[in-house]
Parts: structure tokens; sequence; C-alpha cells
């Protein structure tokens, strides 16, 4: 794994371990709580640049990079968005994907009704965006592997974060003053109406591949490039 350090809350260094090819996230103890605005924002960036990439998923025999026990996974709430991890039960960190990354942080939420009933007109399958794995629509709205739901990037939660960065971090002239209007750009691209989706063949193609979760990311990081 990479490692790529962080700021956390009150100026501490983080030390944050990710495996791109896996699209997987490791967390000494609490650190995934302890990220900054801007250091969220970044790993949110980070995923975005390479949502195009189908995770290869971490298999089953997983292990704690700082100790020999087995990783047990371990199921949590934010709010009302359920998401999963692996943690050492020495207490040493967790694993999480990026999916249950973004789940974590309200970036994504399940597809309503309506939604998944436009999206199965255009699209018999698609790649989970957690793991990997073919979802047949015509009989499934969730991953048949690993349990997720089919679901989207909720664009309205990124503009809150970017809104609690600019809070956060004022005065430090870090902060890009055109990024909320290139996020509003990215609201119509990406998350607007279905019926903006279906004028773009392009778009539905990439959900298929990709998984929704990801073209969603992937149309968002050119706006941020």
């Amino acid at each position: 794994m990479a490692e790529e350090t962080l700021d956390g809350h009150l100026g501490r260094p983080i030390a944050v371990d990710l495996c791109f090819p896996c699209q997987l996230f490791w967390f000494d103890q609490r650190e995934s709580l302890r990220l900054s605005p801007g250091s969220t924002l970044k790993l949110f960036r980070r995923i975005g640049e390479r949502a195009d990439r189908r995770p290869t998923g971490a298999g089953n025999a997983l292990r704690c990079p700082r100790c020999p026990s087995p990783l047990r996974r371990t199921r949590d709430l934010q709010r009302t968005t359920r998401f999963e991890y692996f943690r050492c039960p020495n207490g040493h960190g967790r694993l999480t994907t990026f999916f249950n990354f973004l789940r974590e942080k309200d970036f994504v939420r399940p597809l309503s009704g309506r939604q998944l009933e436009e999206l199965r007109r255009h699209v018999q399958t698609l790649n989970c965006s957690n793991c990997g794995a073919a979802i047949d629509l015509t009989h499934r709205s969730a991953c048949a592997h690993c349990g997720s739901p089919v679901s989207m990037l909720d664009l309205p939660q990124a503009e809150r974060l970017i809104a609690q960065l600019q809070q956060a971090e004022h005065g430090t002239g870090q902060v890009d003053p055109a990024l909320p209007l290139r996020l509003s750009r990215a609201r119509h691209e990406v998350h607007g109406t279905f019926d903006a989706f279906e004028r773009d063949a392009g778009w539905y193609a990439d959900v298929s591949s990709s998984g929704l979760v990801s073209a969603g990311l992937h149309a968002l990081a050119k706006w941020f490039k």
C-alpha cells in the first residue's frame, strides 16, 4: 500500500495507507474520524481520479498489517447510512473500501425506485461499486456478493463538505473560490436528473462498466481537474 500523510484536526498529521488496485484504505485506530475537512476532500479527489478502474477486491483472508490477527467484518451506522469495514480486534485500525468510505462520509446514497427503473431501461448489468461483482438489474437492486445496494453519488453532500472546508480553513488562502461553481456545474452533469443522462450514451456505457458511483466520480473528477 502507498502511504499518504494528511492533515488531521488541530493540525496533527495522519498517515493513511492506500491500495488503488483493490480500492482500499487502511486507517490506524480512529484516524478516519480525525481527518480535517480538507483531507477528506483530498481523499475524495484521489478516489475520483481512479474511479474508472474496477476494484480487484480484498479477498477473504484479511489480516492486520500491524499484528497477525485476522480482521473482523464490522457493520456501522452513520446517521441513516449503513457501511462496513474490517477492524483489528486488538485496536490497531481498520480496512475500508473506497465505496464504504464514501458511504461513511455520506457521499453516496441508494437509488430511489423511480431512478432504479429508469436505470434498468438503459442498463441490464453493472459492476458493484464496492467489490466489482456483476449485478443483474433485471432481478436485483443490490450486489449478490457483498450486499451493497445500487447507489449513486450524492453531490449535495459534496457541496456541504466544500462549505465546511471553506469555514474551517477560512483565511488561509488555500481554498479555491471557484470550486463551488465547478461543483454546481458537475451536479448538472452527474446528479441533476436521469433525463440528462439519457441524452448521453457514453454515460450509460460508463455506468455499465465501472458502476454508478464510479461513473459519477469519474465525471466529477473532470471538473476537479
